[in-house]
Protein backbone atom coordinates (compact mmCIF):
# COMPACT_ATOMS: atom_id res chain seq x y z
CA UNK A 1 0.00 0.00 0.00
CA UNK A 2 1.68 3.28 -0.70
CA UNK A 3 2.06 6.37 1.67
CA UNK A 4 -0.87 8.27 2.27
CA UNK A 5 -0.22 11.88 3.97
CA UNK A 6 -3.44 12.98 5.03
CA UNK A 7 -2.84 16.74 6.89
CA UNK A 8 -5.62 17.77 9.44
CA UNK A 9 -7.41 21.14 9.21
CA UNK A 10 -7.28 21.60 13.05
CA UNK A 11 -3.96 22.99 12.46
CA UNK A 12 -5.42 25.24 9.47
CA UNK A 13 -6.17 29.04 10.03
CA UNK A 14 -10.15 28.19 9.94
CA UNK A 15 -10.68 32.34 8.99
CA UNK A 16 -9.08 30.73 5.24
CA UNK A 17 -10.48 27.35 5.01
CA UNK A 18 -11.05 27.09 1.46
CA UNK A 19 -7.10 28.99 1.07
CA UNK A 20 -5.69 26.12 3.43
CA UNK A 21 -7.30 23.22 1.59
CA UNK A 22 -6.20 24.22 -1.75
CA UNK A 23 -2.95 24.84 -0.41
CA UNK A 24 -2.57 21.40 0.59
CA UNK A 25 -3.90 19.78 -2.54
CA UNK A 26 -1.25 21.78 -4.50
CA UNK A 27 1.33 20.69 -2.32
CA UNK A 28 0.77 17.04 -2.72
CA UNK A 29 -1.32 15.58 -0.12
CA UNK A 30 -3.88 12.60 -0.62
CA UNK A 31 -6.37 13.19 1.70
CA UNK A 32 -7.96 15.83 4.10
CA UNK A 33 -8.31 14.87 7.25
CA UNK A 34 -11.31 16.74 9.31
CA UNK A 35 -11.54 16.25 12.78
CA UNK A 36 -14.96 16.60 14.17
CA UNK A 37 -15.36 17.09 18.41
CA UNK A 38 -18.05 17.78 20.28
CA UNK A 39 -16.48 19.19 23.62
CA UNK A 40 -18.15 16.07 25.35
CA UNK A 41 -16.35 13.24 24.51
CA UNK A 42 -12.72 15.49 23.92
CA UNK A 43 -13.02 18.98 25.20
CA UNK A 44 -13.34 21.31 22.65
CA UNK A 45 -15.63 21.69 19.72
CA UNK A 46 -14.50 22.13 15.92
CA UNK A 47 -16.95 21.77 13.15
CA UNK A 48 -20.07 19.73 12.35
CA UNK A 49 -21.85 18.38 8.93
CA UNK A 50 -22.49 21.45 7.18
CA UNK A 51 -18.72 23.01 7.36
CA UNK A 52 -17.75 18.79 6.19
CA UNK A 53 -20.79 19.69 2.97
CA UNK A 54 -18.73 23.21 1.99
CA UNK A 55 -14.99 21.38 2.12
CA UNK A 56 -16.29 18.46 -0.05
CA UNK A 57 -17.11 21.32 -2.69
CA UNK A 58 -14.03 23.01 -2.75
CA UNK A 59 -11.49 20.10 -3.00
CA UNK A 60 -11.22 16.47 -5.40
CA UNK A 61 -9.44 15.01 -2.06
CA UNK A 62 -10.98 12.33 -0.15
CA UNK A 63 -12.64 14.05 3.14
CA UNK A 64 -10.94 11.67 6.12
CA UNK A 65 -13.63 12.40 8.73
CA UNK A 66 -12.87 11.82 12.22
CA UNK A 67 -15.62 11.81 15.07
CA UNK A 68 -14.37 12.00 18.14
CA UNK A 69 -17.87 12.68 19.01
CA UNK A 70 -20.23 11.37 21.80
CA UNK A 71 -22.54 8.87 20.18
CA UNK A 72 -21.21 8.68 16.97
CA UNK A 73 -23.42 5.99 15.65
CA UNK A 74 -26.36 8.66 15.49
CA UNK A 75 -24.17 11.42 13.79
CA UNK A 76 -22.90 9.58 10.91
CA UNK A 77 -25.02 9.64 8.32
CA UNK A 78 -25.17 13.26 8.70
CA UNK A 79 -21.18 13.07 7.30
CA UNK A 80 -21.95 10.74 4.87
CA UNK A 81 -24.46 13.04 3.21
CA UNK A 82 -22.05 15.76 3.32
CA UNK A 83 -19.54 14.17 1.23
CA UNK A 84 -17.42 12.28 3.62
CA UNK A 85 -14.96 9.70 1.86
CA UNK A 86 -14.07 8.02 5.42
CA UNK A 87 -15.84 8.36 8.51
CA UNK A 88 -13.79 7.31 11.25
CA UNK A 89 -15.62 5.98 15.01
CA UNK A 90 -13.87 5.93 18.02
CA UNK A 91 -14.28 2.58 19.77
CA UNK A 92 -14.88 4.25 22.88
CA UNK A 93 -18.04 6.30 21.95
CA UNK A 94 -20.28 4.11 20.09
CA UNK A 95 -22.72 1.43 21.59
CA UNK A 96 -22.54 -0.73 18.97
CA UNK A 97 -19.43 -0.89 16.69
CA UNK A 98 -20.07 -3.69 14.52
CA UNK A 99 -23.68 -2.13 13.73
CA UNK A 100 -22.00 1.29 13.01
CA UNK A 101 -19.38 0.25 10.59
CA UNK A 102 -21.51 -2.26 8.69
CA UNK A 103 -23.95 0.82 8.61
CA UNK A 104 -20.94 2.95 7.23
CA UNK A 105 -19.91 0.78 4.43
CA UNK A 106 -23.34 -0.04 3.24
CA UNK A 107 -23.48 3.84 2.27
CA UNK A 108 -20.20 3.52 -0.31
CA UNK A 109 -17.60 5.28 1.98
CA UNK A 110 -14.59 3.73 3.71
CA UNK A 111 -15.65 3.02 7.56
CA UNK A 112 -12.75 3.63 9.87
CA UNK A 113 -12.42 2.98 13.97
CA UNK A 114 -9.91 4.60 16.14
CA UNK A 115 -8.37 3.94 18.99
CA UNK A 116 -7.23 6.30 21.87
CA UNK A 117 -3.53 5.84 23.25
CA UNK A 118 -4.74 3.44 26.59
CA UNK A 119 -7.18 1.19 24.37
CA UNK A 120 -5.99 -2.20 24.16
CA UNK A 121 -6.19 -3.61 20.76
CA UNK A 122 -8.62 -6.56 21.69
CA UNK A 123 -11.40 -4.28 21.25
CA UNK A 124 -11.09 -4.83 17.67
CA UNK A 125 -10.85 -8.50 17.05
CA UNK A 126 -14.36 -8.86 16.19
CA UNK A 127 -14.17 -6.20 13.57
CA UNK A 128 -11.09 -6.74 11.56
CA UNK A 129 -12.61 -7.61 8.67
CA UNK A 130 -15.19 -4.52 9.04
CA UNK A 131 -13.57 -1.82 8.92
CA UNK A 132 -11.69 -0.30 6.08
CA UNK A 133 -8.93 1.79 8.27
CA UNK A 134 -7.73 1.64 11.59
CA UNK A 135 -6.33 4.90 13.37
CA UNK A 136 -4.04 4.49 15.99
CA UNK A 137 -3.88 7.89 18.39
CA UNK A 138 -0.79 8.42 19.22
CA UNK A 139 -1.84 11.56 21.43
CA UNK A 140 -4.49 11.84 23.57
CA UNK A 141 -7.28 13.33 21.52
CA UNK A 142 -8.77 16.72 21.73
CA UNK A 143 -5.87 19.51 21.09
CA UNK A 144 -3.14 19.76 18.26
CA UNK A 145 0.27 20.15 18.89
CA UNK A 146 0.78 17.70 21.43
CA UNK A 147 3.72 15.05 21.37
CA UNK A 148 4.00 12.06 20.00
CA UNK A 149 3.68 9.09 22.49
CA UNK A 150 5.92 6.20 21.14
CA UNK A 151 4.05 3.39 22.61
CA UNK A 152 2.36 3.70 19.45
CA UNK A 153 4.37 2.07 17.75
CA UNK A 154 4.27 -0.94 19.38
CA UNK A 155 0.83 -0.66 19.00
CA UNK A 156 0.84 -0.18 15.27
CA UNK A 157 3.27 -2.67 14.67
CA UNK A 158 0.66 -5.56 17.05
CA UNK A 159 -1.91 -4.43 14.89
CA UNK A 160 -0.70 -4.93 11.87
CA UNK A 161 0.50 -8.78 12.31
CA UNK A 162 -3.07 -9.13 13.34
CA UNK A 163 -4.04 -7.87 10.40
CA UNK A 164 -1.90 -10.01 8.68
CA UNK A 165 -2.57 -13.29 10.74
CA UNK A 166 -5.87 -12.87 9.59
CA UNK A 167 -5.18 -12.01 6.19
CA UNK A 168 -6.82 -8.64 5.77
CA UNK A 169 -5.75 -5.76 4.36
CA UNK A 170 -6.67 -2.56 5.65
CA UNK A 171 -5.36 0.95 5.73
CA UNK A 172 -3.64 1.95 9.65
CA UNK A 173 -3.67 5.44 9.94
CA UNK A 174 -1.68 7.37 12.90
CA UNK A 175 -2.51 10.76 13.86
CA UNK A 176 -0.92 12.74 16.46
CA UNK A 177 2.45 14.38 16.86
CA UNK A 178 3.56 12.89 13.37
CA UNK A 179 6.84 14.89 11.98
CA UNK A 180 9.12 13.60 9.69
CA UNK A 181 11.49 12.59 12.50
CA UNK A 182 8.90 9.77 13.31
CA UNK A 183 6.93 8.78 9.97
CA UNK A 184 9.85 6.44 8.88
CA UNK A 185 9.25 4.60 11.80
CA UNK A 186 5.76 4.50 11.62
CA UNK A 187 5.86 3.15 8.46
CA UNK A 188 8.68 0.56 9.15
CA UNK A 189 5.83 -0.22 11.85
CA UNK A 190 3.03 -1.20 9.93
CA UNK A 191 1.10 2.58 9.35
CA UNK A 192 0.42 3.66 5.59
CA UNK A 193 -1.69 6.49 6.90
CA UNK A 194 -0.18 9.57 8.30
CA UNK A 195 -2.14 12.44 9.80
CA UNK A 196 0.13 15.50 10.25
CA UNK A 197 -1.62 18.84 11.36
CA UNK A 198 1.44 21.42 12.79
CA UNK A 199 3.78 19.37 10.86
CA UNK A 200 2.36 21.01 7.48
CA UNK A 201 0.23 24.11 8.28
CA UNK A 202 2.73 25.72 10.28
CA UNK A 203 5.12 25.07 7.32
CA UNK A 204 5.73 28.16 5.18
CA UNK A 205 6.36 25.18 2.09
CA UNK A 206 4.01 22.73 2.65
CA UNK A 207 5.46 21.09 -0.42
CA UNK A 208 8.58 20.37 1.12
CA UNK A 209 6.45 19.85 4.04
CA UNK A 210 4.75 17.14 2.91
CA UNK A 211 7.86 15.40 1.04
CA UNK A 212 9.55 15.77 4.12
CA UNK A 213 6.44 13.40 6.11
CA UNK A 214 7.11 10.83 2.76
CA UNK A 215 11.02 10.55 2.41
CA UNK A 216 12.34 12.34 6.10
CA UNK A 217 13.87 15.08 7.41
Amino acid sequence: MSLIIAPSILASDFCNLEREIRSIEDAGADWVHVDVMDGHFVPPVTIGAPVVARLARVTRLPLDVHLMITNAEESVDSYIDAGASIVTVHVEAVRHLDRVLSHIRSKGVLAGVSLNPATPLSTLEWVLELADLFLIMSVNPGYGGQAFIPSALQKIRQLRNMLNERGVVRHIEVDGGVTPTNAGALVEAGANALVAGTAVFASSDRTAAIQALRTGP
